[in-house]
């Protein structure tokens, strides 16, 4: 701690600031881009909704991995009236979207840095392990989509309505009259996080310099560990480090700002996502009236 404090101490707050608005700028493009998926269903949300549900899924996140996602499709069937297996459909639909542009950011990183990453992740893990983990998830996955299909009981029934609230949720981005800007929206969210996430490097002196390859190695590492824990909480500077060890920086830098790159996100996040959760009931309280 007493490491992390003088790099605080020393740190240039204009581009942990400047990072702060460009992450700001990504959720709401994030919750004006959910509008254009819910109107082919017939739901016309009102925006600040779709704004709050976004921060304050956000902050749920660090409660339980994901569970955002369900609170956030859970908001708008209780201010909205949107059926939760739809809303979840759609919110299922953009996470393939995004996961489309991560696919397209990590190919470019691999051809940009390709030595690095290869040495990496040989050293780090069992190409056996991972072949086999995929298979027994395939098998799996084939065996509850069959079940699904087939089964009669009260539970499988259930589950086919439920995904088939789903699919019209995910098929709802095909429907939508506004593709290309439901395209612009999504380039726009993860041109945010990258230019969030290397502008705040200023902020720390010794991370200077560093080239657009170690930046995007380092991104990726970071949104791994965000997507599997809560919110990155203790494991998104730790990510930071490894992929930045790979170029040879040094420890203490990396974590510090890994650590400052972080804090910043989650204040960012616990005050707009708790002013959420407190606004969203009296916002929606002349509707209900």
């Amino acid at each position: 701690m007493e490491e992390l404090y003088v790099y605080l101490k020393k740190a240039d707050y204009k581009w942990i600031v400047l990072g702060m608005i460009f992450g700001f700028l990504s959720h709401l493009s994030r919750a004006y881009r959910w509008l254009f998926m819910l109107e082919p269903m017939g739901y016309k949300i009102r925006l600040g909704n779709s704004v709050m549900a976004v921060f304050a899924a956000y902050l749920i996140n660090y409660t339980i991995p994901r569970a955002g996602e369900v609170a956030r499709a859970s908001i708008l069937t209780n201010y909205e009236e949107v059926p939760f297996e739809k809303g979840f459909g759609t919110i299922v639909a953009e996470r393939i979207a995004d996961l489309m542009v991560m696919l397209i950011i990590i190919v470019t990183t691999l051809f940009l840095q390709f030595d690095f990453i290869y040495n990496f992740f040989n050293e780090r893990f069992n190409p056996i392990k991972i072949g086999v983990a995929a298979v027994v998830l395939f098998c799996a996955i084939i065996f509850f989509l069959r079940y699904i299909k087939t089964g009669s009981s009260k539970i499988a029934v259930k589950i086919r309505g439920f995904v088939n609230g789903l699919v019209e949720g995910v098929m709802s981005v095909f429907k939508m009259k506004k593709k290309w800007p439901f395209i612009f929206h999504t380039l726009f969210i993860w041109a945010m996080y990258l230019v969030m996430f290397y502008v705040t490097t200023f902020a720390v002196v010794e991370l200077k310099g560093i080239t657009l390859g170690v930046v995007l190695v380092g991104f990726i590492s970071a949104s791994f560990s965000i997507a599997a824990t809560n919110g990155g909480i203790g494991s998104y500077p730790v990510a930071v480090f490894l992929a930045f060890s790979i170029f040879g920086i040094s420890e203490d830098p990396s974590i510090a700002f890994g650590w400052i790159m972080w804090a910043s996100q989650t204040l960012m996040i616990i005050v707009f996502g708790g002013l959420s959760l407190v606004y969203l009931p009296v916002y929606n309280r002349k509707k209900r009236l």
